[in-house]
Formats: structure tokens, sequence, C-alpha cells
């Protein structure tokens, strides 16, 4: 899929958002580095903690598939501003890519590129934690 492409996906996936508490809408095209494409959007809830952005519903995607070679997510959002990735988001892409390339995008399409590492550059890994052995 080419760059353009991917950002019309998840500027299309904006249609889908379910946010009738924030009316902010955010569509997500996860590109793995087989070609195959996961869509995501974010899908609020009354009770908030269990809303899910739309970044962590294309993560689950193709996690779910048997995917998890991530190399470009283009994310965008319904205002004015670049949709960054909330901080938990960055966490959850960081498990799988933190070389990532993320594509921020307006309500308009205009595009800010970063790195996961530009984003999240002290991140908390697997590296972390205690051998299980």
């Amino acid at each position: 899929m080419t760059r353009l492409e991917l950002k019309e996906t998840a500027m299309a996936m904006r249609e889908r958002a379910y946010c009738p508490y924030s009316h902010f809408s955010v569509g997500a095209a996860l590109e793995c580095a087989d070609g195959s494409v996961f869509t995501g959007c974010n899908i609020e809830n009354a009770a908030f903690s269990p809303t899910i952005c739309a970044e962590r519903t294309a993560v689950a995607k193709a996690v779910s598939e048997g995917h998890t070679d991530f190399v470009r997510i283009a994310v965008a959002g319904s205002g004015p501003d670049h949709c960054v990735p909330c901080g938990v988001c960055r966490q959850v892409l960081q498990e799988f890519a933190p070389d990532l390339e993320i594509l921020c995008l307006n309500s308009r399409g205009e595009e800010l590129a970063l790195t996961l590492r530009d984003l999240l550059p002290h991140s908390f890994d697997a590296a972390f934690l205690p051998d299980p052995t």
C-alpha cells in the first residue's frame, strides 16, 4: 500500500468511530511488513476507562490474525491539529515495533511524520523484566 493509500484508509476509518462523548473521531491504518493492513477506529464507552483507541483496535485486529511485524501506522483525527497516539497506544505499539513510522494526520489529511522513538524515547520493554527461567 502506498503512503497516500494508508493515509486515506486511516481518514476513512474516522467515519466508523463510535465517539458520542468526545465527538472526536480517530481512524488508524496499521501496515505490516508483508503489506497487509489492519484498520481501527476509536470506540468510546460511557464509563470512559473501557474506551479503546483506534491504534489499539488496529493492533488487536492484527495480532489476533497472527501479525506482529508492524512497519507503519497512519493515525487520522477529526481536529485541526495532527493526531498523535496517546501514551497507552505508544506503549502498546512499542511492544511490537519500537522503530515504527507514525503518520499523524489532521482533519485535512496534512501529515506530521514521526517515529515511535520520537514519541516514546525512554520506553519500558521486556528488557526491564526478570528472566522467567
